[in-house]
C-alpha cells in the first residue's frame, strides 16, 4: 500500500520502463477493441472474412461471404484462433478482432527494439510511444486489420537488421520470420521493402560474411514457412491459387506513379503527426551521420516502402500505415533531442489539446445520455434519426476513471525528455478510450449493419430458399453473413437467376428497381445513419 501511495504522488518514472512501460502500451492496444460491432468498411469485411473461416472450418482460403476473397490467410487464421479461443468469453466479432491486438502488440515490440538497436536502451521506449501517437494508426490498429501485420514484420525486420552485427543468428531468424508474416499476412508487394533492404543491412554490417550466412538463413526460414500454403492450395483448390496470384501480381504490373508518391506524401502531415516533424527534426540534428547505421537504415526502408505503395497501391490511409515505423524510427532521436522551448511547446500542446477533448467529450455525452444541452442532444437525434441515449453505468466509471488518470498524469509526471511524448501518447489513447466507451452506442447506432440485417431476417420467411443481390458492397455481404447467416448469390449468375428472393442496394429508385414485373417489393429499409444506402427485398 505504501508503494502504491508513493506512486501516487510521484508519478510515473521516465523513461517508463519494465512493467510502467508495458501497462501504458497495454491500455493502448485494448482501448477500443471491445464493445461494439462490426463497424461498416474495412473492419466488416475482415471479421465476416474470418467468421466464415471458423464457420466452415475451411483454413485453406478465405471467403467472404461464400465467395472467393483473394487475400493471404494469415490474419484470418489469427482472427479464427482468438474467436475459437475466446468467442466463449467475448461477442465472437470481439473475439475475432482481438487478432489487430496481438499485431499490434507484436508491431510495438519489434519498433521497441528496433529502437534499442539502432539509438541505445535510453531511447527504446520512445519509439514505441511515437509509433503509437501517431494519429493515422489509432483507429486501424483497433480494426480488424489484416495490414498490421505488415506494420509488425516492417518494425521487427528494421530491428533484426539492426542487429545483424551483434547477434547475426538471432536477427537472421526474425527477419525470417518477418517476411514470412508479411507474406502471408499482406501479400507480395509489402514484402518486396523487407527484401531490398537486406543488401543494404548486409553491406553495413562489420562481419559480412556471417551476416550473409544470416540472412540465407532467414530467407530459407522464409521459404519454408511460406511454401506450404500455395502449394496445398494449388494443389486443391488450383483455381483458388490462380486467382489469389493474379491479384496479388496485377498491382506489380502497373507503370509507377510519381503523382502516386506524391499523394502517399500528402496523407503524412496529419496521418503521421507528430512523427513527421520530429523525424525531419531529428535528421536535421542528425545530417552529418546520415551514411551510419541508425540514419541509414530506417531512412532506405521509408524510401523503398514509398516506392513499393507508388508502384502497387492506390493513395489511401491502409497502405500509409507501412511508413509508419520506419518514420517512428527516425523520429526517436528527434523526439529526445527537442530543445527546451520545442519541447515545453510540444509539452503544452498535448496537455491543452486533450484536456480540452475530453472536456468536450463529456459534453457531448451528456447531450446523448442525460439530454444536456438541449440543442447538441436535439442534433445527436438529427444526425442519428431514431438514437435514444442512456447512462450506462460501466462507460461512464471507465469515463471517470480515465478521466483522473489523465489529470493525475498532468499533475505528476516528472520533467523528462520523455514527458511530452508520454503525455502525447497516452493522452491520444484517452481520449480515444472515452470516446469508445461514453459516446460508443452513438457511433455504434450509425456504423453497424446490424438492425438492417435484423429486419432483412425479419423480413425473409424461415424457409426462403435461395437469395439473390444486385448492388451489394463486400461490407454489407460480410455483415448479413455475420449478423444473420445468409450469403446471396450474384443475380447476374447462374444460380441467382433462378432464385426467388432478391436483395437490391442503391441510392435511387432506378437502382432500387425490380429487375422486371415478376417480383415483388416484400420490405424496404436503411440503416439509419444513412438515408442515401437504401436496401428492397422482392420476391419472384
Amino acid at each position: 500500500m505504501g508503494d502504491f501511495g508513493n506512486l501516487l504522488r510521484r508519478g510515473i518514472r521516465l523513461p517508463p520502463v519494465g512493467w510502467a512501460l508495458a501497462a501504458m502500451l497495454a491500455f493502448y492496444v485494448l482501448a477500443g477493441l471491445f464493445g461494439r460491432d462490426p463497424w461498416k468498411g474495412e473492419d466488416a469485411i475482415h471479421i465476416g472474412t474470418a467468421w466464415n473461416m471458423l464457420h466452415y472450418s475451411d483454413w485453406l482460403s478465405p471467403d467472404l461471404a461464400g465467395r472467393p476473397f483473394h487475400e493471404p490467410p494469415l490474419y484470418y487464421w489469427t482472427g479464427v484462433l482468438t474467436g475459437k479461443a475466446l468467442g466463449w468469453l467475448l461477442p465472437l466479432h470481439e473475439a475475432i478482432r482481438l487478432a489487430s491486438g496481438i499485431w499490434v502488440t507484436l508491431a510495438l515490440v519489434g519498433v521497441y527494439y528496433a529502437g534499442r538497436e539502432l539509438y541505445g536502451q535510453e531511447s527504446a521506449a520512445a519509439s514505441s510511444l511515437l509509433l503509437a501517437g501517431c494519429a493515422g494508426l489509432l483507429i486501424h490498429a483497433h480494426d480488424a486489420q489484416p495490414m498490421l501485420i505488415a506494420v509488425a514484420a516492417y518494425g521487427g525486420a528494421i530491428g533484426a537488421l539492426a542487429a545483424l552485427s551483434r547477434r547475426p543468428w538471432r536477427a537472421g531468424t526474425i527477419y525470417g520470420l518477418a517476411i514470412a508474416a508479411c507474406l502471408l499476412g499482406t501479400g507480395i508487394a509489402p514484402t518486396l521493402p523487407l527484401l531490398a533492404i537486406g543488401p543494404l543491412a548486409w553491406w553495413l554490417s562489420t562481419d559480412r560474411r556471417i551476416a550473409l550466412q544470416a540472412l540465407a538463413l532467414g530467407l530459407g526460414l522464409a521459404l519454408l514457412l511460406i511454401l506450404p500454403w500455395p502449394l496445398l492450395l494449388l494443389a486443391l483448390e488450383p483455381s483458388r491459387f490462380h486467382g489469389w496470384l493474379n491479384t496479388e501480381l496485377a498491382p506489380l504490373k502497373t507503370p509507377f506513379s510519381l503523382l502516386g508518391a506524391g499523394r502517399f506524401l500528402s496523407l503524412l502531415p496529419w496521418f503521421a503527426f507528430p512523427v513527421l516533424p520530429l523525424a525531419a527534426w531529428g535528421l536535421w540534428t542528425r545530417r552529418e551521420a546520415l551514411t551510419a547505421m541508425p540514419q541509414l537504415l530506417p531512412l532506405a526502408f521509408l524510401l523503398l516502402t514509398l516506392l513499393m505503395l507508388a508502384l502497387a497501391f492506390r493513395p489511401r490511409e491502409i497502405p500509409a500505415l507501412l511508413l509508419l515505423p520506419p518514420l517512428a524510427l527516425l523520429a526517436t532521436p528527434g523526439a529526445l533531442t527537442l530543445r527546451r522551448g520545442a519541447a515545453n511547446a510540444f509539452d503544452w500542446f498535448a496537455m491543452m489539446t486533450f484536456s480540452l477533448f475530453i472536456v468536450l467529450l463529456w459534453v457531448a455525452w451528456s447531450a446523448m445520455a442525460l439530454g444536456w444541452p438541449a440543442r447538441l442532444a436535439t442534433r445527436v437525434v438529427v444526425l442519428r434519426p431514431g438514437f435514444v441515449g442512456h447512462l450506462e453505468p460501466t462507460a461512464f466509471a471507465i469515463g471517470v476513471l480515465a478521466t483522473i488518470c489523465w489529470i493525475w498524469l498532468i499533475f505528476t509526471a516528472p520533467r523528462s525528455p520523455y514527458r511530452s511524448l508520454t503525455h502525447w501518447t497516452l493522452g491520444f489513447t484517452t481520449l480515444w478510450l472515452m470516446a469508445t466507451s461514453l459516446v460508443l452506442p452513438w457511433f455504434d447506432y450509425g456504423k453497424t449493419y446490424r438492425p438492417v440485417a435484423e429486419a432483412i431476417a425479419k423480413a425473409l420467411p424461415a424457409e426462403h430458399g435461395c437469395l439473390a443481390e444486385r448492388g451489394l458492397s463486400d461490407t454489407q455481404l460480410a455483415s448479413f453473413a455475420y449478423f444473420i447467416g445468409i450469403e446471396p448469390e450474384p443475380l447476374s449468375s447462374a444460380t441467382g437467376k433462378q432464385c426467388n428472393w432478391l436483395l437490391v442496394m442503391g441510392s435511387s429508385n432506378k437502382d432500387l428497381a425490380a429487375p422486371d414485373g415478376t417480383w415483388t417489393r416484400v420490405w424496404e429499409g436503411n440503416r439509419p445513419a444513412d438515408r442515401k444506402e437504401k436496401f428492397r427485398l422482392f420476391r419472384r
